[in-house]
C-alpha cells in the first residue's frame, strides 16, 4: 500500500492538516471563481477536488476537447496556494456516449435496463465504456501530470455506489472468464457451488449467468462469488485508470471509498493495497438508531484500511445531504462534534461536499461550505471556526491511534450473512456489528477494524461479530490467538459456513465451536417484538439456539420458553485465552455487561468517561492529544494534565467540556494521559 508513501498532511501543501472540499466550478459563471478562491482563503481552505462530473464539460462530442476553462480554474487555485485533488472525470457519462453506445448502459438482476439521466450509468465491464473512459484520462494527465496545483489524482468517484452490480450479457461474459480465473475446471466450479442440488449442474461455462432473478432462489455461492467478481471488476477499473496516471505523473492517486452503513457492494480488504492514500465518504445517517456510533465505526474501519496510518476525509455534510427520506439538519456545533470525531479516529484531513450549495440539479438541498444563504449564515460561520479550530490542531498531524483491542470486519461475510434462505431475515450483519461496536464504544475502549486473518498479537481483545463466512485459516488465526493468552468474544450465527458457503458440520458454531467450548445443535429464531428474559436479569430477541457446554461455563441461561435453562452467554477457557460466546441478541445493557467484564478481563486500559462523552486519544512518540467530544446537553468534567489546544489554556488538573463542545488536550504522556471525572465530582475526587 501507498507505493509513493504520501502522507495526507503533505496534500496541504504545508504539512498541516487538510482543510478541503468538492468544487464544481463548471455549474457557475467564472465571474463567481474570484469570490470562491476569497472565501476560500478566509475558511483556510486548503485542498479541493475539481473535475469530478466534467467528462461532458471537457469532451463535448467524441475525441473533441476543451480544457480553457479547467486551465483557469487550476491557475486561479494555485494563484491563492489552493492544492487541487484533481478528478479523471469518468464517474458520469456524458449523453453523447450513451446514445452512441447504448450497450454500456447497466442492467438489474431482472433485466430492466437502467437509462441515462442520473450518474454512473455504465456497466464495470463494458469495454466501450473504458475505451472512451480511459482516452479521456490520458488526455487530461498528459495536460496536468506536473501542473504545480494537483496534490492528488482522484479516480472516478465513489465507484460502485450506484452501478457495482451490471446483470447484462457483457458481465455475464466477464463473470464467466472471472470464474474460470478462479476455478479453473467446471468440476470445480460445480463443487464449491453445490450445484448437485436443484440439478444446477453446469457441463459447459456459457451456461453460466450471473444470478438473474428467478422463480425461487438463487444458488448462494453463484450470489456469492457475483459479488466478488463485481468487486474485483471495479477495482480492476480503477487499476486501469491508475495505470495510467502513474505513468505519466508521479502524483498520488486515489479513489473515495464510501465505508458507511448503507453501501456494502466492494470489498475494501483488497482494494486498500492498491491505493496512495486511504480516503473515505461519510454521511451521518439519520436512518440509524446511532449515527454518532455508526460514525466512529466507520472512521476506524477506515483507519484499519489505512493499517492504522492517517487517512482523509474526502467528503462529509456541512448539514443536511439530500438522499435521505428525511433530511435533518445538523443543530449548532453537530457539524463540529462530527468533523473532529473523525479526526479523533485517525483522519488527517476534512474535505466536504461541497463548496458551493448549488441551485440546480439532484443535489441542490444538500448542504454545503457555502450555503444558498451566503456567508450571513450560521453554517458559514461555523465553516470558519472549524477552520481555524484545524489550524489550531496542525501540531496533530502524522500522530496515530493506539488501540488495544480489534474488531474483525468482513465484507464477504456480510454478503453472505445477508442472503435468502437463512434461519431469520431480521438477523442482519451490520446490526451484529454495530451493536457489539455500541458496546465498546460506550465501554471506553477504542478499537481497531481488522479483516479476517489479521495478526491479533497486538490485542487484548478480538471481538467478532457474526463472522458467519470464514475460512479454515481465518478460524485458525483466532484459536491461535487465544491459545497464546488472547481474549475473544464470538456473537452468534459466527462460524458456520466456509468461502464456498458450505455447512460446516458437526454442530454450530462449525469454525469456532472447540475454541468456545460449546455445540448448538438447532437454531431458534424468535418473531420480532419477542423477548425473552436471562437468569442475570438481561433479555434476549430475535435468536435463539439449543447450545450445550463442551467445556464452556454458562454467564447467563435462559430463564423461559422450551430453552430454559439453556446457556445464552458462555465464557471458556482455552489454552492461557479465554473466549465468549454470546448466543442470542442481547438488549443493549445486557451486551454492555458482557462486553466490560470481558474487557476488564482482558487488562485493557479504558478510558472512563460519563456517558455523551467520546474520549478518544491519538498519540507521537512523546505526546499524547486527548479529544474530549461532549454529545450531551450538559457540561461534563474530566481529569487530564496537558494544554487545551482549542482554547490555548493550560490544563493542570481538569478539563471542562461544555454542552456540544469539543476540547484536545495536549499530553506529556501518550500511553497513560487521562482518567475519568463525571459531572458533579469536586476536582479532588478525580485522584
Amino acid at each position: 500500500m501507498n507505493p509513493t508513501n504520501t502522507s495526507v498532511a503533505e496534500l496541504s501543501g504545508n504539512g498541516q492538516l487538510v482543510y478541503g472540499c468538492d468544487y464544481n466550478p463548471e455549474q457557475w459563471d467564472p465571474a463567481v471563481w474570484q469570490e470562491d478562491v476569497r472565501l476560500m482563503k478566509e475558511a483556510g481552505v486548503n485542498l479541493v477536488a475539481v473535475n469530478i462530473f466534467g467528462w461532458a464539460e471537457l469532451e463535448s462530442s467524441p475525441g473533441t476537447y476543451s480544457f480553457e476553462r479547467l486551465d483557469q480554474v487550476l491557475d486561479l487555485l494555485h494563484a491563492h496556494g489552493i492544492g487541487v485533488n484533481l478528478g479523471t472525470g469518468t464517474s458520469s457519462t456524458p449523453a453523447w456516449l450513451t446514445t452512441l453506445h447504448p450497450e454500456i448502459l447497466p442492467e438489474s438482476a431482472a433485466g430492466v435496463r437502467a437509462w441515462p439521466g442520473g450518474r454512473q450509468a455504465w456497466c464495470p465491464s463494458s469495454p466501450r465504456y473504458r475505451e472512451h473512459a480511459l482516452r479521456l484520462v490520458g488526455e487530461i494527465v498528459r495536460r496536468y501530470g506536473s501542473h504545480p496545483a494537483v496534490r492528488l489524482w482522484h479516480v472516478s468517484n465513489e465507484l460502485g455506489c450506484h452501478n457495482a452490480l451490471c446483470y447484462c450479457d457483457v458481465s455475464a461474459a466477464a463473470f464467466r472468464d472471472w470464474l474460470a480465473a478462479r476455478y479453473g475446471t467446471l468440476d470445480a466450479l460445480n463443487s464449491a457451488w453445490g450445484t448437485a442440488f436443484w440439478s444446477q449442474r453446469y457441463s459447459a461455462w456459457d451456461q453460466i449467468l450471473p444470478p438473474r432473478t428467478t422463480v425461487s432462489t438463487n444458488n448462494p455461492t453463484q450470489v456469492l462469488d457475483f459479488h466478488r467478481f463485481s468487486s474485483d471488476e471495479l477495482l480492476g477499473y480503477y487499476r486501469s485508470e491508475a495505470e495510467i496516471l502513474r505513468e505519466h505523473s508521479t502524483v498520488p492517486v486515489t479513489t473515495n471509498f464510501m465505508v458507511t452503513a448503507h453501501i456494502r457492494n466492494l470489498d475494501y480488504w483488497s482494494w486498500a493495497p492498491h491505493m496512495d492514500v486511504i480516503a473515505n465518504d461519510h454521511y451521518l445517517d439519520h436512518r440509524l438508531d446511532s449515527p454518532i456510533v455508526e460514525l466512529a465505526f466507520a472512521a476506524d474501519a477506515t483507519r484499519g484500511l489505512a493499517q492504522g496510518q492517517p487517512w482523509l476525509l474526502m467528503e462529509h455534510s456541512t448539514s443536511a445531504v439530500n438522499w435521505q427520506p428525511r433530511n435533518i439538519a445538523k443543530v449548532p456545533g453537530e457539524m463540529l462534534r462530527n468533523s473532529l470525531a473523525h479526526l479523533a479516529r485517525g483522519a488527517d484531513g476534512l474535505c466536504f461536499f461541497q463548496w458551493r450549495a448549488s441551485v440546480q440539479g439532484s443535489e441542490k438541498f444538500h448542504s454545503a461550505m457555502l450555503p444558498h444563504t451566503g456567508t450571513d449564515s450560521r453554517i458559514w460561520r461555523e465553516v470558519l471556526e472549524l477552520g481555524s479550530i484545524l489550524a489550531k490542531l496542525k501540531e496533530v498531524a502524522g500522530t496515530k491511534v493506539q488501540s488495544e483491542a480489534a474488531l474483525i470486519f468482513s465484507w464477504e461475510a456480510w454478503w453472505a450473512y445477508d442472503q435468502e434462505s437463512h434461519p431469520s431475515s431480521d438477523v442482519r450483519y451490520l446490526d451484529q456489528v454495530h451493536a457489539l461496536y455500541k458496546a465498546l464504544w460506550e465501554t471506553g475502549v477504542t478499537v481497531d477494524i481488522v479483516a479476517p486473518g489479521a495478526d491479533l498479537s497486538g490485542y487484548k481483545l478480538a471481538v467478532v461479530p457474526g463472522l458467519y463466512l470464514v475460512r479454515e485459516d481465518e478460524a485458525s488465526a483466532l484459536e491461535m490467538y487465544v491459545r497464546g493468552g488472547g481474549h475473544a468474544v464470538v456473537t452468534y450465527f459466527s462460524g458456520i459456513v466456509d468461502e464456498n458457503e458450505k455447512v460446516l458440520t458437526g454442530g454450530y458454531p462449525g469454525a469456532f465451536r472447540n475454541l468456545l467450548g460449546i455445540r448448538s445443535d438447532e437454531f431458534y429464531p424468535l418473531p420480532p417484538g419477542q423477548t425473552l428474559a436471562l437468569d442475570n436479569g438481561s433479555t434476549a430477541s430475535l435468536w435463539t439456539e439449543a447450545t450445550r457446554l463442551e467445556g464452556a461455563e454458562a454467564r447467563a441461561s435462559f430463564r423461559e420458553g422450551h430453552l430454559a435453562g439453556t446457556p445464552a452467554v458462555t465464557r471458556n477457557r482455552y489454552g492461557a485465552g479465554t473466549a465468549w460466546y454470546i448466543g442470542t441478541a442481547l438488549d443493549p445493557a445486557g451486551m454492555r455487561e458482557v462486553v466490560a467484564e470481558a474487557v476488564g478481563e482482558s487488562g485493557i486500559s479504558v478510558l472512563d468517561s460519563p456517558q455523551g462523552l467520546e474520549v478518544v486519544v491519538r498519540s507521537s512518540t512523546d505526546e499524547g492529544y486527548v479529544f474530549l467530544i461532549n454529545h450531551s446537553d450538559e457540561e461534563h468534567k474530566y481529569a487530564v494534565h496537558g494544554h487545551e489546544l482549542i482554547t490555548g489554556e493550560d490544563v493542570s488538573h481538569v478539563v471542562a467540556i461544555p454542552a456540544g463542545a469539543v476540547r484536545v488536550v495536549r499530553t506529556a504522556n501518550p500511553e497513560s494521559p487521562t482518567h475519568g471525572l463525571r459531572t458533579g465530582q469536586k476536582d479532588d475526587e478525580s485522584d
